[in-house]
C-alpha cells in the first residue's frame, strides 16, 4: 500500500514556553485537496510554518512525514527542495531580485541543476498566458510594490513553475477582492488540472474559496488540535453556526 504524500502523528508544537499545537493527526494522499479552517489565535499559521520548517517553532513531540519518510527535523531547505512549498499570506518583497531571478534560482534548487534562463522565461511566459499575467511582471522586483492580487499570483506562478508534490496555502485568499480571488483560483486549479496528482493544504478562514477549489476533506482546528473533520457540508454548517460550538 502507498504511503500518505503527507502525514502528521500527534504533532506538538511550542514558540518558546508557549505549546500552540497541542496533538496534531492529518493524513493527505496525493491528489487530495484538504481546507484547514479554525479561528483567529487556534494554530493554523504556526501548523503552516512548522511544515516549512520556520525554525521559529519547536517540534516537541510528534512527528512529520513526507512520501513514508520522517522529516521532522529536516531543515526548510531540504523540505522545499525535496516537493514541499508554501504559499505565505503575507509574501515578502526581495528588492533588486526580480521575478525571473527568483525563479530561476529557485527552480535550479529544486532540480539540483543549473536552469537556463532561456528554459525559465520560456515557462514563465507560458505559465503568465495562463494565469492571466502581463510579461513585463517577470522583470519586476520580487512583491516589492505588488497588490495583493499580483503577490498571489505570484505565488501561483511559483507553484506551477516549481512543480511540488505538496502545496501549503496559507490563507491564499487573504486580502482579496472577489475578481482577484477568481483569478487566483483559476490558477490553482489550472496547475491541478496538469498535475492531478498534487496534494494541497488549504488554510482558509472563508467558503468563498472552498467554493472555487473544492476540497475533498475539511478539518476544525481549535485551540491546537482537529476538533472535527468532515466533507464541505462541515463548510456549511461554519457559516450557519461559527465555531461556538467546538470551543470550551
Amino acid at each position: 500500500m502507498e504511503a500518505p504524500i503527507f502525514e502528521l502523528k500527534d504533532l506538538h508544537v511550542s514558540t518558546e514556553e508557549t505549546e500552540i499545537l497541542k496533538g496534531v493527526d492529518l493524513v493527505v494522499n496525493a491528489g487530495e485537496i484538504h481546507a484547514l479552517m479554525g479561528p483567529n489565535g487556534s494554530g493554523k499559521t504556526t501548523l503552516a510554518s512548522t511544515l516549512l520548517g520556520h525554525p521559529g517553532y519547536r517540534v516537541t513531540s510528534g512527528s512529520i512525514f513526507f512520501k513514508g519518510e520522517d522529516i521532522t527535523e529536516w531543515s526548510t531547505d531540504a523540505r522545499g527542495k525535496a516537493g514541499i512549498f508554501l504559499a505565505f499570506q503575507y509574501p515578502e518583497a526581495i528588492g533588486g531580485v526580480s521575478v525571473v531571478q527568483f525563479l530561476r534560482q529557485a527552480m535550479s534548487a529544486r532540480k539540483g541543476i543549473d536552469v537556463s534562463a532561456l528554459e525559465v522565461r520560456f515557462s514563465m511566459l507560458d505559465w503568465m498566458a495562463r494565469l492571466g499575467m502581463d510579461p513585463s511582471f517577470a522583470e519586476r522586483y520580487l512583491n516589492e510594490g505588488f497588490s495583493g492580487g499580483e503577490k498571489k499570483r505570484n505565488e501561483v506562478l511559483q507553484l506551477a513553475m516549481l512543480e511540488p508534490d505538496f502545496a501549503i496555502l496559507d490563507e491564499t485568499d487573504s486580502g482579496l477582492d472577489i475578481d482577484a480571488l477568481r483569478v487566483v483560483s483559476r490558477g490553482i486549479n489550472e496547475v491541478r488540472s496538469i498535475r492531478p496528482d498534487l496534494s494541497v493544504l488549504l488554510i482558509t478562514h472563508y467558503q468563498r474559496i472552498l467554493d472555487e477549489i473544492k476540497p475533498d476533506r475539511v478539518h476544525v482546528l481549535i485551540d491546537g488540535k482537529i476538533a472535527e473533520s468532515g466533507t464541505i457540508e462541515l463548510v456549511e454548517k461554519l457559516e450557519k453556526e461559527g465555531y461556538d460550538g467546538w470551543k470550551l
